[in-house]
């Protein structure tokens, strides 16, 4: 079988569809240590402190209310004209606050049913997908791109998930932590 390596809607959707259970089958009901526990503070890495599956989850759900949908629908109604608005990445921090591990699970499952709803509601075509819009940072985009990186997103964060869980027992392994690549890998988000 060969190696995808051109944007599928319904491969995309297959990933996007499944994240929220398969966070659900990983922290629901899971002591703290997992689910608060991070990789360190200010003085181990880049200057901040680093995220925990609390903080991944609210990330992710702040994703779903205001990047995903919305930026898909400004291409679709303005094209280039509209620049996207800037993303907070760490609305979390805010958004995310008197809630429990749970309702997160929840919120995410929600959201994300919604948002997969909306999009096969859409009816894309394959010239609705080499639209264009607007990124502040990154300039012009196409829907293609803006979709396949909401699939490469959430299994950003899936690994990032697993690299701060396994972070947690990183001394209680010993030895064997040379054999566990998860242990050794520095990040490649937050």
């Amino acid at each position: 079988m060969p190696i995808a390596t051109k944007f599928s809607l319904p491969d995309a959707i297959a990933v996007l569809t499944r994240t929220p259970a398969a966070l659900d089958a990983l922290l629901r009901g899971m002591p703290d240590i997992w689910a608060r526990g991070n990789e360190g503070s200010s003085n181990e890495r880049d200057g901040k402190d680093t995220w925990n599956a609390f903080d991944i989850l609210g990330h992710l759900i702040v994703g779903e209310r205001t990047d995903w949908m919305p930026r898909a629908r400004i291409i679709l109604e303005h094209a280039e004209s509209r620049p996207f608005d800037p993303f907070d990445r760490f609305a979390q921090e805010k958004e995310s606050q008197g809630k429990s591990l749970d309702q997160l699970l929840d919120e995410f499952a929600r959201l994300r049913k919604e948002n997969v709803s909306a999009l096969d509601g859409l009816n894309l075509q394959p010239e609705d997908l080499a639209r264009r819009g607007k990124h502040p940072e990154l300039g012009v985009v196409t829907l293609s791109q803006l979709l396949a990186t909401w699939a490469v997103h959430d299994l950003t964060h899936v690994h990032q998930l697993s690299r701060v869980m396994a972070h947690q027992y990183r001394q209680a392994v010993g030895p064997w932590s040379a054999y566990l690549g998860v242990l050794k890998c520095t990040g490649h988000s937050s």
